[in-house]
């Protein structure tokens, strides 16, 4: 498991930086907005994230499976915004993980998650030299931006891209988000 007592040591900004700029990113997308939505950021860690964004009047919580093994996600509702900052390439079984993440996501929800793609960086024949396949960091699921698109859509949902590493996924855009998200 990466996440143990070192994992700080060899990514210092998982505690409390990325936190930090993630909710400042979040409060300038979403603005007044935000404060009406219920918000879950799964695998957050701490719950840095979700602290910060109740503090500025956010209806956030937070779940991480290695944090909150105790809790059943099920039983948390569901959720206008889902956010999965660097989670999804550390999950073996990503169908099922996007599952169960379609399970607490209301119908006119959207997903937020962070990855980078492989696109460009991995090469048929080539030794893989991409940083980010590193074995210590724990990146067991690498995406391009042709694998995520056909897993979300035979999920049933609609995928794009805001850059080579933030990205969504919806069924349809609720009102909340359309200043962001275009059909």
């Amino acid at each position: 498991m990466i996440y143990n007592s070192g994992y700080a040591q060899v990514d210092p900004d998982y505690v409390e930086a990325r936190p930090r700029e993630n909710a400042k990113n979040l409060i300038a997308l979403l603005g007044a907005r935000g404060k009406e939505i219920r918000h879950l950021d799964y695998g957050g860690g701490e719950g840095l994230l979700s602290k910060l964004l109740r503090a500025a009047g956010w209806q956030s919580t937070s779940y991480d499976p290695f944090v909150d093994g105790d809790k059943h996600v099920e039983e948390l509702g569901q959720f206008d915004l889902i956010t999965c900052y660097e989670v999804f390439e550390h999950v073996p079984e990503v169908r099922t993980f996007l599952r169960r993440l379609s399970s607490l996501l209301a119908r006119d929800g959207i997903g937020l998650f962070t990855t980078l793609l492989s696109d460009g960086n991995i090469r048929r024949g080539e030794p893989l030299k991409w940083w980010y396949a590193s074995p210590r960091n724990g990146h067991i699921s690498l995406f391009s931006r042709k694998s995520l698109q056909l897993l979300c859509n035979q999920e049933g949902y609609r995928f794009g891209s805001f850059s080579a590493g933030f990205h969504a996924f919806c069924k349809d855009i609720p009102q909340w988000a359309s200043h962001f998200i275009h059909g």
